[in-house]
């Protein structure tokens, strides 16, 4: 942060220029393409929030314009994007899409954008459950409403049009009540409970193993 035009603390303008020789991860064309210089501005913070493992963020950006993009959106933007990765945690771990079972790529972006839409369907439920009865969708647990939709999805099916109604406005509620409480400066250990099985990692095709056993 020693170079640049200070716009205010920890915030400035600073000129990159090109570098001399073509870098491995560009083509000649790409490199030849790229302007002699730009104008970046850098913002460096400190976190002081329990629990990250970060410290220290720079945060790099086109955006120059202070008056319109003040340097605290800016940081806020950029912390937001815990949300970013707690989604794809939903996704992979709540709804199971760590291990995927298709075999072929086309069936694999198929499973992919099942899994996409059911987790979309789910967070829309929570948004009219948050709006319907005044409670931050963000506040609801996702798992929770997962559960909830299960448990009622048999009473919405054998309900008439009229009476499936006022089955899915006490879904909505349900939903809603279940709040995840405020927990600020939460900090969990990365850890897991459950041991693992002391069976050895499969590394041959099951059908090589059942041989292998039959012929013990």
């Amino acid at each position: 942060m020693r170079k640049g035009k200070i716009i205010c603390d920890c915030d400035k303008l600073v000129t990159w220029y090109k570098p001399k020789t073509c870098p491995k991860g560009l083509s000649k064309d790409e490199f030849d393409a790229l302007p002699p210089s730009i104008t970046v501005r850098e913002i460096y913070y400190h976190i002081v929030i329990p629990g990250f493992r970060t410290q220290q963020v720079s945060l790099i950006t086109t955006l120059l314009d202070k008056v319109t993009y003040s340097t605290l959106e800016i940081v806020g933007l950029y912390g937001k994007r815990w949300d970013v990765e707690l989604d794809l945690r939903y996704v992979k771990t709540t709804l199971g899409m760590d291990i995927l079972r298709c075999k072929t790529p086309s069936m694999i972006r198929k499973e992919i954008h099942i899994y996409l839409l059911a987790y979309n369907l789910i967070r829309s439920l929570m948004w009219s459950a948050g709006t319907t009865y005044n409670t931050p969708p963000n506040r609801l647990s996702l798992q929770g409403t997962r559960h909830h939709l299960i448990n009622f999805i048999p009473k919405l099916l054998a309900a008439t049009s009229q009476k499936r109604h006022q089955i899915y406005r006490t879904l909505l509620k349900v939903i809603a009540h279940k709040a995840v409480p405020e927990r600020p400066g939460r900090s969990e250990p990365r850890v897991r409970k459950r041991r693992p099985k002391i069976y050895p990692l499969i590394t041959k095709p099951r059908h090589e193993l059942r041989k292998q056993l039959q012929t013990a």
